[in-house]
């Protein structure tokens, strides 16, 4: 893990949903050898996305688990609603709101928020200017009418 500050990386969600992006992301991360962590807001919401990273695609799945599970430090893909990186990963990701909290140790960290979610949309914002006073390495993502990834800041 880095002592430097990580990159931060807000994706805005429009034409895709987080079962249909987070994935993907998870598959990138995996493929450069990195491990990562996924905190959600809440327990029930981290259960789906637990099932759902089983059965995303026929043809494979992601390895993980859930930080209440058995062998929590040994999953390539965590879980977690606390703030606490059982299992070393180099790319945190937030979802579904949850605090980002201290970001020391990641390469990067990915805040993902629905842009049709008033709310999401409002609480990223204030993400982006919190951190940005901070002085942050950030980046914004945001979806093509094609549903490509652009970087857009």
């Amino acid at each position: 893990m880095s002592d430097a500050k990580p990159e931060i990386w807000f994706y805005h969600l429009e034409r895709s949903t987080l079962d249909q992006v987070l994935p993907g992301l998870l598959e990138k991360t995996l493929q450069r050898g990195w491990r990562a962590l996924v905190r959600g807001a809440a327990s029930h919401r981290l259960d789906d996305i637990d099932e759902h990273l089983w059965t995303y695609r026929a043809d494979s799945f992601l390895p993980h688990g859930l930080a209440s599970g058995a062998h929590a430090v040994r999953q390539p893909i965590l879980l977690s609603e606390s703030g606490e990186n059982l299992n070393g990963a180099q790319a945190l990701f937030i979802v579904d709101e949850s605090e980002l909290g201290a970001t020391e140790g990641y390469e990067r960290c990915f805040i993902i928020f629905d842009g049709r979610n008033e709310q999401a949309l409002q609480q990223a914002r204030e993400r982006w200017r919190t951190l940005k006073a901070s002085n942050a390495n950030l980046a914004y993502w945001k979806q093509t009418d094609e549903g490509r990834w652009e970087k857009a800041a």
